[in-house]
């Protein structure tokens, strides 16, 4: 059974925001794992149309396309978004991650 990914309302809301500024209504946030970092993976964002064999994870119309190959390393991924003094960003509560850096910015699946 397939899970996908969950976007909590921040992130939803986050996602809406990016892109109403960068006038990209109607796409979505892609989510993809890539090889790098320091541990072996790492996530990439993109804002991007909706594209053959994608799966599309959406919230209060908030979409996240992920291709099939980068859900086999997300599947049941949580994606929240972080607000705080000294960084923000989206954050990751990935089930699948069995290492990742100190950085946190590189994982091992």
């Amino acid at each position: 059974m397939t899970t996908g990914v969950i976007l909590t309302d921040r992130a939803a809301k986050k996602i809406r925001e990016i892109l109403a500024a960068e006038s990209r209504e109607g796409q979505g946030l892609r989510l993809k794992v890539v090889g790098g970092g320091c541990s072996g993976l790492q996530y990439k964002f993109d804002l991007d149309a909706e594209r053959a064999g994608d799966r599309v994870f959406e919230k209060e119309g908030a979409k996240v396309l992920v291709d099939m190959k980068s859900l086999l390393y997300v599947n049941g991924t949580e994606l929240d978004y972080k607000e705080g003094l000294m960084e923000s960003g989206f954050v990751f509560q990935n089930p699948n991650v069995k290492r990742s850096c100190g950085c946190g910015t590189s994982f091992t699946v």
